[in-house]
C-alpha cells in the first residue's frame, strides 16, 4: 500500500465505524431482496429439519409392520421442495450480492472521479483501481456468505438445537460440550483471519500499483533496458500478495477444519453415548437415528456460521480499504454546467499576492504572485523551468487552492465559483496533451458532446487535423489507441487544442501547446490562436518565444515570482532575463 494510504489507515482506524455498519450501508438499498432470499433459505432449512422426524416415524412404522407409503411420499416431497426452494433462494441471494457489488463500484468510481488533485498526487492509481475491482468483489461473498449465512445459519442452528433437545436432552448436552470446545479454538483463530485478510488486500493494492507504474511507462522501461529489474519488482509484489493470501487461507482453513472436526467428534460421541442409552433402554433405536440425523444436519448451519464469520473478517478488511478511498479529499458532486454561448464575453483574470506549495514538506512554488489580465487578448507566461508557469494554470482550474492571496475571475473569487460553472468557462490544453483510448471523435467531443457536425468540421480544419482525418481508415471514428499511441506527438497536441476550442471557452489556457509541432503547423496554429484571442482571453505558457512575440502582454516569471510584464519589445529593452531568453533564441530584435 502507498505511504498516503498507510497514513490514511493510521489516521482513520481509531474512528472507523464497525464493519457490519458499513456493510449494512451497502445492503440497505437491497434489503427486501435480501430478506426474500433469507426467507427462502430458512424455508430450505426448515424442510430439511423435518426429514429426521419423518424418518423416526418411518422406522416406527417398520417396527410395528405398518405401511410406510405415506412417510416415503412425505420424505420425497420434502427432498424435492428442499431442492427447488434452495435453488430459487440461492439465485435471489447471488443476484442481490451482485447488486451490492454494483452499487459499491458505482459509488466508489463516482467518488474517485471527483477526487481533488492533491489526493490523486499522493495515492497510487493502481491501488485505487484494486479498491474498485478486487475489494468491491469481496462484498459479494460477504453479502451472501456472511450477512445472510450468519442469519439463516444461526436461526437454523438454533432450531436444530431445540429439536435435538426435544428428541433427547442428554445427547444434546454431549453435543453442545463438543461444540463449545471448538468455539474456544475458533475464538483464537478469527482475529488472525481479520489481520491476514487485510494485509492480503493491501498486498493486492501494492501489486496493482506496481503494475500500473510499469504499464504506464512501458516504452521508457523498454528503452532503458529495465525489463528485468521491473520484472523482479513485479514478481516481488506478486509474491508478497501470495504470501499474505496464503496466510489468510491458512487461518480460514484452520477455522473450517476445526468446525468439521468438532462435528465428527460430536457424531462419534453421540453414537457411543446414544448406543449405550439404547442398550439400557433409556431411548429406542428410532430416537437415536433421528438424533444422529440432526447431528448430521447440524454440520451445515455450523459450517455456515463459521464460514460467515471467516468471510466477514475478509470483508471487513475490504470494507475498510473502500472507506479509506471514500475519505480521500474530494470535490463536491455537481451536475456539469452549460458551456458558454458562442457570443459570450471573454473573462478577466487577476492574481493578488498568491503563495502556493504542493505539500507542506515542499518549498513554495509561488512567492506572492500578482498580475492582472483584462478580458480579451493573448497573455504569455515565460521564464525558466520551475518558475511556476504551469502552476498558474492549475490554480486557475482549481486543481489546487492557494495557501494565501486571492485569485479572481471576472472580479469574483475562484473559491466563490461553483466548480462546474468555473471549468465550463475554461478550455485547457495540458503540457503533455493527453488523449484517451477511444475514437478520434470521442476525444474531440470529450468537453462538448453536443457539438454538431459542422462545428466539429470547422474546428478540425482550423487546427489542421483535416489532413489526418482524411488519411485515417474510418475518419473521425478511427480508434486512436491507448493514450493516443496511434497519433504522433504533434497530432495529439492538435487534438487537445481542437477539444479545447470546441468548448467555446471564455478563457483558453495553452500550456506549451505547440511544442511538438513542426514549423508550418506551429505558424498556422499561432495564427489560429491570435484569431481566437480577438474574442477570447488566451493565456499561453511557452518556452519557445517565437510563439508569443506578438502577444498583447508577456508575464516574465522567475523562482515563483513575477519579475516583469510588458510586450516583447518592451521586455527586450527593460528585463535582463527576458532579453537573455530572447537572445538565446535569436529573437532579441524581433517585433
Amino acid at each position: 500500500m502507498s505511504n498516503a494510504a498507510s497514513e490514511t489507515t493510521e489516521a482513520t482506524d481509531r474512528s472507523e465505524p464497525p464493519a457490519w455498519r458499513l456493510l449494512l450501508g451497502y445492503v440497505r438499498p437491497h434489503r427486501w431482496a435480501l430478506v426474500a432470499g433469507a426467507l427462502l433459505s430458512l424455508v430450505t432449512g426448515a424442510t430439511g429439519l423435518l426429514l429426521p422426524l419423518v424418518a423416526r416415524g418411518l422406522i416406527d412404522d417398520l417396527a410395528h409392520d405398518r405401511s410406510i407409503t405415506g412417510p416415503l411420499l412425505t420424505m420425497a416431497s420434502l427432498v424435492v421442495a428442499n431442492a427447488a426452494v434452495g435453488a430459487v433462494g440461492s439465485y435471489v441471494l447471488r443476484r442481490t450480492a451482485e447488486s451490492v457489488v454494483l452499487g459499491a463500484r458505482r459509488a466508489l468510481s463516482s467518488y474517485l472521479l471527483r477526487l481533488r488533485i492533491p489526493a490523486v498526487d499522493r495515492t497510487e492509481p493502481g491501488d485505487l483501481m484494486a479498491r474498485i475491482t478486487s475489494d468491491t468483489t469481496l462484498l459479494r461473498e460477504v453479502t451472501t456468505e456472511s450477512l445472510v449465512a450468519l442469519g439463516t445459519g444461526g436461526l437454523t442452528l438454533v432450531a436444530t438445537v431445540v429439536l435435538m433437545g426435544v428428541v433427547d436432552p442428554v445427547l444434546l448436552g454431549v453435543t453442545l460440550a463438543v461444540i463449545a470446545a471448538a468455539g474456544t479454538v475458533l475464538g483464537a483463530i478469527v482475529p488472525r483471519i481479520n489481520r491476514a485478510s487485510r494485509q492480503a488486500q493491501d498486498a493486492v493494492g501494492v501489486m496493482g500499483a506496481s503494475l500500473e507504474r510499469v504499464l504506464g511507462a512501458l516504452r521508457t522501461v523498454k528503452a532503458s533496458g529495465a525489463e528485468h529489474r521491473e520484472e523482479l519488482n513485479l514478481h516481488a509484489a506478486a509474491e508478497e500478495s501470495w504470501r499474505q493470501s496464503v496466510r489468510a487461507a491458512k487461518w480460514s482453513a484452520a477455522a473450517g477444519n476445526t468446525a468439521g472436526l468438532a462435528m465428527q467428534i460430536a457424531f462419534i460421541t453421540v453414537l457411543a453415548v446414544g448406543g449405550a442409552r439404547v442398550a439400557t433402554g433409556a431411548i429406542d433405536i428410532g430416537t437415536l437415528v433421528a438424533f444422529l440425523l440432526y447431528v448430521f444436519y447440524l454440520m451445515s448451519p455450523i459450517q455456515q456460521v463459521v464460514g460467515a464469520i471467516t468471510q466477514y473478517q475478509t470483508g471487513a478488511g475490504a470494507l475498510a480499504r473502500i472507506q479509506e478511498a471514500l475519505r480521500l479529499p474530494g470535490e463536491p458532486a455537481a451536475e456539469p454546467a452549460p458551456l458558454p454561448a458562442a457570443d459570450a464575453e471573454p473573462a478577466a483574470l487577476a492574481f493578488t499576492d498568491v503563495r502556493f506549495r504542493y505539500a507542506d514538506d515542499l518549498p513554495y512554488v509561488h512567492h506572492g504572485v500578482s498580475f492582472a489580465i483584462p478580458a480579451r487578448g493573448m497573455t504569455a507566461f515565460v521564464g525558466p523551468s520551475g518558475a511556476g508557469k504551469t502552476t498558474v494554470f492549475s490554480l486557475i482550474e482549481r486543481f489546487y487552492d492557494p495557501e494565501s492571496g486571492e485569485i479572481t475571475l471576472d472580479g469574483v473569487r475562484l473559491g466563490d465559483w461553483e466548480l462546474p460553472r468555473l471549468r465550463s468557462a475554461i478550455g485547457y490544453v495540458e503540457q503533455d496533451a493527453p488523449v484517451l483510448s477511444g475514437s478520434l471523435r470521442d476525444n474531440l467531443l470529450l468537453g462538448n458532446p453536443e457539438a454538431d457536425e459542422d462545428t466539429v468540421t470547422r474546428v478540425v480544419k482550423t487546427t489542421r487535423l483535416d489532413g489526418l482525418v482524411a488519411r485515417l481508415p474510418q475518419g473521425l471514428d478511427t480508434l486512436v489507441g491507448h493514450r493516443g499511441t496511434k497519433l504522433s506527438g504533434g497530432e495529439r497536441q492538435r487534438v487537445a487544442i481542437a477539444r479545447a476550442l470546441l468548448r467555446r471557452p471564455r478563457l483558453l489556457l495553452l500550456d506549451e501547446a505547440t511544442s511538438q509541432l513542426d514549423a508550418v503547423n506551429e505558424a498556422a496554429l499561432r495564427d489560429t490562436v491570435a484569431d481566437v484571442a480577438r474574442s477570447t482571453t488566451v493565456l499561453v505558457v511557452a518556452h519557445r518565444l517565437s510563439t508569443v512575440t506578438m502577444a498583447d502582454r508577456i508575464v516574465v516569471m522567475d523562482a515563483g515570482r513575477v519579475r516583469a510584464v510588458g510586450t516583447h519589445r518592451e521586455l527586450v529593452a527593460s528585463d535582463p532575463l527576458y532579453a537573455e531568453l530572447a537572445a538565446t533564441q535569436f529573437l532579441a530584435t524581433a517585433d
